[in-house]
């Protein structure tokens, strides 16, 4: 089955589902195009843009102008490729701006219009072992292109050593010197910490950011001010997760894959106490489970949209682990790969603007 398989709007949040598959090659021949689709909660689009420029890669923003931000491919040669990076679209599909960067899985847009971005580096890097190595490196631009904050994550080793137990900073060096010798960490994750129940610790103040180094198993908080990394945690208990991110309440909601366990969930930390409060596992659990991208968003009325992005499936669960709405993905394209990186939920009102 495709499409909506369930949908009780008596308990399911109403709004507006965003979502795009992954479109892998940064060239493709003229003619061909890459579609990114906003539904309703009956599955069917509201709105799309179809684009021919370039690849999109992980997932798109809508913006509260009814603009949409496209990331292309994260492993594009951006030397010998011109049609990389960020671009921002009208609801016609017409390109209205575009920066020019190695976009690597996440971003986010601040409140002043500034862009964070993920990307990468590579460099040698002794203290992770011989030969060349890929880093995290962030970035904020603003609207005119200004480098104004950057970030590299081979420089921030003993931060991150100092935040994790002997047992844990272990984990991190045998990834880093065994199966993962180039691409140590692989984060997919640059999340912008909002105000919550928590920001008395300086730790997880509004502005902080999170990330989530997938090859060791490590989710953290950077401090924006400082750079430091001043919180670290999940070595033996998450396996290969995606988007940690705070939530309101001052616990972190965590898409855990469980790329080696075999099956996937969803849980919420109490990042204070480390212990998880929250859990939504399938019964049987091996029936929910991608290997790898994905992504949870917490919703207005408290439930949960999860994206199992290997298999195309977006659903909602209530805390009770309920699901009151099911989408598959029937929209296949022939140039795209058969998943999801990640969707969002908006509301009506944030929509009102493009759909009028």
């Amino acid at each position: 089955m495709s499409g909506i398989t369930q949908h009780k709007p008596d308990k399911a949040y109403e709004g507006y589902t965003l979502f795009s598959e992954t479109f892998a090659e940064p060239n493709w021949e003229v003619g061909k195009e890459a579609v990114v689709y906003l539904i309703d909660m009956n599955g069917d689009p509201a709105h799309t843009w179809h684009l021919t420029q370039h690849t999109v890669q992980s997932h798109c923003r809508l913006l509260p102008n009814g603009h949409l931000l496209v990331p292309t491919h994260d492993r594009s040669g951006v030397t010998q490729c011109s049609n990389v990076g960020i671009f921002e679209y009208d609801p016609d599909s017409t390109l209205v701006w575009r920066v020019r960067c190695r976009t690597d899985h996440d971003y986010q847009v601040r409140d002043n219009g500034n862009l964070l971005i993920h990307t990468l580096n590579e460099t040698m890097c002794p203290p992770l072992g011989p030969e060349l190595k890929r880093h995290p490196y962030m970035i904020e631009i603003t609207r005119d292109k200004e480098l104004v904050w950057e970030w590299k994550g081979e420089e921030h080793l003993e931060d991150l050593e100092a935040c994790l137990s002997p047992e844990a900073w272990q984990h991190v060096l045998d990834r880093a010197t065994g199966r993962f010798a180039f691409d140590w960490a692989h984060n997919n994750t640059l999340q912008i910490i909002q105000p919550n129940k928590n920001e008395g610790d300086p730790r997880f103040k509004p502005g902080n950011i999170f990330f989530s180094y997938r090859s060791n198993d490590v989710i953290g908080v950077i401090d924006y001010d400082t750079g430091d990394i001043v919180w670290a945690w999940g070595p033996g208990i998450i396996d290969g997760q995606h988007k940690p991110h705070m939530l309101a309440n001052g616990n972190v909601l965590i898409f855990d894959n469980g790329t080696l366990r075999g099956y996937s969930r969803v849980i919420e930390l109490n990042p204070l106490t480390e212990t998880i409060e929250w859990e939504y596992v399938a019964d049987p659990k091996e029936a929910f489970f991608s290997a790898a991208i994905s992504g949870a968003q917490r919703l207005p009325n408290g439930n949960t949209l999860i994206c199992e992005g290997g298999k195309t499936r977006l659903f909602e669960v209530t805390p009770d682990g309920e699901i009151v709405w099911e989408f598959i993905n029937p929209y296949r394209h022939e140039n795209g790969r058969p998943v999801i990186y990640r969707c969002l939920r908006y509301s009506p009102e944030y929509v009102a603007s493009l759909l009028s």
